[in-house]
């Protein structure tokens, strides 16, 4: 995100969603955004829950307990029973001591082991300063002595990359439908990736990372998957790379029906993309951003891959990737890849079939912005988290 945009103006005002009752055409891009057919009003859940500190992430294990976990950005994950009338969230991992917070750095990603019911193990993703500025993928287990609670003197760092600059961080975590751990590193920050690390294969930064976290080998702490593009390559291409020329993919999901990789990829001048993220993928920062050629008027676009989906200025500066709906409770949206914007508070449903995107529906805009994140609990139901006022939010269908 560009530094959240907390620099802009508060914006103290209450959410709320609204039919846009018009169609409204992205000037950048000329992208037709229509109307939606059945629009929804974005509302609060959990009312009775105190406030979150800057939520950044929501999700849940699959572990049969139906919770839902809370990842707040200074360095703290929350817990609670996913009950509409749930009073009270308790603190699973405080690892504040750790984390450098403000702006686009903090605990900015949770993802729960494929088989945490056995294992016990959370991984995350976070920044700190010390001894430099840096970006860390890491593990925590369960406490030995307390089953509801992650012990914080568990870590393990698994990954770690230095940071140029503070913000483009990226700092999503998330498994895979084959079970490898996923990582978003954002191009490493300031403006126009002044180190070329979108385009550099020898770097961490500007990628999609994937590695297996229940094996070792070598000198790490994880192991290569043997299908990760640059493995066993001469050249000295990072192996970890999964995709690579990415800006800020600030939040990525799977389709677990599909198994496709979803990601927004947050814009630099002009407009804010959305991608279908394959293995070896080239996404073009800093060569283009999204359609267009980023510094010049022609450029070769030969081998790089294209957004299914983009939006100018108009509509918004700062995209939230979101998900595919699973949600029972929005039967509407089914299969359709949910996503909105940070500044606006526009929110989006687009169709995607064929290696392309059939539409882009815009179903509902909150009056407030900074939408830091979709999230899904365990059931697949889909929330939003406003990264000001510290709520969640759904969608409900206007009836």
């Amino acid at each position: 995100m560009k530094y959240f945009k907390i620099y802009l103006a508060p914006l103290f005002v209450v959410i709320a969603g609204f039919l846009i009752n018009c169609t409204t055409t992205d000037e950048s891009s000329g992208k037709n955004q229509n109307a939606a057919a059945g629009a929804y009003d974005v509302v609060a859940a959990f009312i009775n829950l105190p406030v979150f500190y800057s939520p950044v992430e929501l999700t849940s294990p699959n572990d049969g307990t139906d919770r839902i976990f809370i990842v707040e950005q200074k360095g703290i994950i929350k817990q609670f029973l996913n009950k509409a009338d749930v009073k009270t969230a308790a603190v699973f991992l405080d690892i504040s001591d750790r984390v450098s917070s403000g702006g686009e750095m903090g605990l900015l990603g949770l993802a729960f082991h494929p088989d945490y019911k056995r294992t016990g193990y959370i991984y995350v993703n976070y920044t700190r300063r010390n001894p430099s500025l840096s970006t860390v993928v890491a593990r925590f287990k369960l406490s030995a002595t307390n089953p509801n609670v992650a012990d914080p003197k568990s870590e393990e760092i698994l990954l770690t990359y230095e940071q140029p600059y503070d913000n483009h961080n990226g700092g999503k975590v998330a498994f895979g439908n084959d079970n490898y751990l996923y990582v978003s590193a954002g191009d490493g920050g300031s403006w126009g990736d002044p180190h070329g690390n979108g385009q550099n294969k020898k770097a961490l930064l500007g990628k999609i990372l994937r590695i297996d976290v229940d094996n070792t080998e070598a000198g790490k702490k994880y192991a290569i998957p043997a299908d990760n593009p640059f493995n066993g390559n001469n050249q000295g291409f990072k192996e970890e790379i999964y995709a690579y020329g990415m800006r800020n993919p600030w939040r990525f999901n799977f389709d677990r029906t599909t198994g496709l990789l979803w990601a927004g990829d947050v814009g630099q001048n002009l407009t804010e993309e959305v991608d279908i993220i394959e293995k070896g993928g080239n996404y073009g920062w800093n060569i283009m951003e999204a359609e267009d050629c980023y510094r010049s008027g022609n450029c070769d676009k030969s081998d790089l891959a294209l957004p299914i989906w983009s939006y100018g200025r108009s509509l918004g500066t700062s995209i939230t990737g979101g998900f595919v709906c699973r949600d029972k409770n929005l039967p509407g949206l089914t299969g359709k890849y949910i996503y909105g914007d940070y500044t606006t508070g526009n929110i989006w449903a687009l169709t995607y079939a064929g290696k392309k995107a059939v539409s882009n529906v815009l179903i509902a805009q909150t009056r407030v912005s900074t939408l830091s994140s979709f999230g899904e609990d365990s059931k697949n139901g889909l929330y939003i988290l406003n990264h000001q006022d510290g709520k969640i939010y759904k969608l409900s269908a206007i009836k």
